[in-house]
């Protein structure tokens, strides 16, 4: 082992825990490296998978197919050693009795089978940083959808960066809005500058835990970039918006809401998607007439999909996970429910998207770019993290012991084997 030492005056904790994670090399060495393997996964699929793999795992073999076949991934169980079988089957009781009880906000500590104790905790972080976007307009709104979740989940420290205009100060309504928030700590950074300066700290600006908050695509990529330094909420990037409708009657309601939209800027997606190239004809008139009388909307890529009828239109819908779906549809409440990757949806024809950009309630913090598959709103569990407390006791741990040490040597770690049964040869305090 690599032995080094520290002797710490009790001050300046932060200091000796960066100069300790110091000790293991950076993932940045190897970001051009897994750089380079995506672009050509990308480009190649599987023909690159497969010559990656022959290169870098350790195989004398390229396997026949990537997917195991089913039948090979059944005979294993059968064929495992009888108390590396029995040791996965416990773990997976338990790991599966565990994961039901996080489910069930009734359960804080659950006493399983073999006696010891496994306890979910949910602890706020220390500090969040929230970003404000700025540039062509200001976003105050933006402010409080990210800081009162926030201090509702009990963080003790919420910062806000925001760009400064052309006078070099911050606008005066998202400072406002920092104040409604009881926000005080306020930078005025803008850009991927501002996620860097929150993530790794800098002279003036103290590091946070989660940054969260929307931006442009360069605030975007520094929040992938630094995703192994500091939290993200999700990739909140340029705005999305898709209208299922069905009806000659909304098409003025669709037509404002997707002008509305456009108001983010050029880099947004806007789209309609109705049965009957008709209605998206009207629409798209309707669209162009509203746009040319105000200059705030944007040129975002508008699709105007025609398709067979309602219910493919939503699922078209989903497989898109946009941030934004608008159902103007006879049975809109009844096909909701069953959308899964969606950010936000807005149900019938008076709720309109605006409404959760601002003052529903809903938070307008959303994943973009299909992100929607595996990501939701923000909110309050944004800024929680679960530690979890597992106390064994003496009978516990020999109930435990021999099924992990036959899984550990399994896995070609002996000593984890060795690290459980050294409790059965201890006496119990």
């Amino acid at each position: 082992m690599r032995v080094s030492r520290f002797t710490w005056d009790g001050t300046a904790a932060e200091l000796l825990a960066s100069e300790i994670r110091d000790l293991v090399p950076p993932l940045a060495e190897v970001s051009a490296d897994v750089a380079a393997i995506v672009a050509d996964v990308r480009g190649r699929g599987d023909e690159a998978v497969l010559e990656l793999t022959a290169r870098h795992d350790a195989t004398e073999a390229a396997p026949e197919s990537l997917r195991v076949d089913p039948a090979e991934v059944t005979a294993a169980l059968a064929s495992l050693d009888h108390e590396v079988r029995e040791g996965l089957g416990l773990a997976a009781r338990n790991i599966r009795l565990v994961a039901e009880s996080q489910l069930d906000p009734a359960v804080e500590n659950l006493e399983l089978p073999e006696g010891h104790s496994v306890m979910g905790r949910r602890v706020p972080v220390r500090a969040a940083g929230v970003y404000a976007p700025g540039g062509k307009a200001a976003y105050p709104s933006s402010v409080l959808m990210c800081c009162l979740p926030a201090r509702v989940a009990g963080v003790d420290r919420i910062v806000v960066a925001s760009p400064p205009g052309a006078d070099g100060r911050v606008n005066a309504a998202v400072l406002a809005a920092c104040e409604i928030a009881e926000v005080a700590e306020v930078y005025a950074i803008g850009g991927a500058q501002a996620i860097a300066a929150l993530a790794l700290g800098t002279e003036s600006v103290p590091r946070v835990d989660v940054v969260a908050g929307p931006g442009n695509r360069y605030v975007q990529e520094a929040k992938l970039q630094l995703g192994a330094e500091v939290g993200i909420d999700s990739i909140a990037g340029p705005t999305e918006l898709v209208v299922v409708f069905d009806r000659d009657e909304e098409i003025d309601l669709v037509a404002i809401d997707l002008c509305a939209q456009a108001e983010h800027g050029d880099d947004g997606l806007v789209v309609a998607i109705a049965p009957g190239v008709e209605l998206l004809d009207r629409l798209a008139a309707r669209i162009a007439e509203l746009a040319a009388q105000r200059p705030s909307v944007g040129d975002p890529a508008l699709a105007l999909v025609s398709a067979p009828d309602a219910r493919i239109a939503v699922e078209l819908a989903d497989a898109l996970a946009p941030e934004h779906l608008e159902l103007m549809t006879a049975d809109a409440s009844m096909m909701a429910p069953f959308l899964g990757s969606v950010g936000c949806v807005f149900v019938g024809p008076q709720s309109g998207a605006a409404f959760g950009d601002y003052v529903a309630g809903s938070n307008h913090v959303l994943p973009t770019g299909g992100a929607a598959r595996f990501a939701g709103a923000l909110g309050p569990d944004t800024f929680l993290r679960r530690t979890t407390v597992v106390h064994l006791d003496s009978e516990a741990a020999a109930e435990l012991a021999p099924r992990l040490d036959a899984v550990a040597r399994a896995e070609g770690f002996p000593v984890h084997g060795e690290s459980a049964r050294a409790r059965l040869e201890r006496k119990p305090q």
